[in-house]
């Protein structure tokens, strides 16, 4: 993982405690792959709540961050999402398809 860069260019030392969350109920495994782990699905595997939810806590350094789910060995950035619609957490990659956006403040 790189530290992301402040906007005044200095490196942000300090990180902060997120966690993310995918609502695939009926899922097997689901992981998360993005910029803060060099987009490795194998190292951050999610953990299933009662309620059907997956989560995920990181600790990550202040900055704007790409990532997808990986739900069942599939691709993508919400479950039941074809990628063709606009969503305000979701921009597009260099590969035609979506990425979810994450924000540490």
């Amino acid at each position: 993982m790189t530290n992301k860069k402040s906007k005044n260019g200095e490196d942000n030392a300090t990180t902060k405690s997120v966690t993310i969350t995918c609502k695939a109920p009926e899922a097997s495994t689901v992981c998360v792959a993005g910029e803060f782990n060099a987009w490795d699905p194998c190292v951050a595997p999610m953990k299933k709540g009662r309620d059907g939810a997956w989560k995920l806590r990181l600790q990550l350094p202040v900055g704007l961050f790409q990532y997808k789910f990986i739900v069942d060995g599939e691709w993508c950035c919400e479950p039941g999402c074809a990628g063709d619609h606009e969503c305000p957490q979701c921009v597009l990659n260099d590969m035609g398809t979506m990425n979810r956006t994450l924000e540490v403040v």
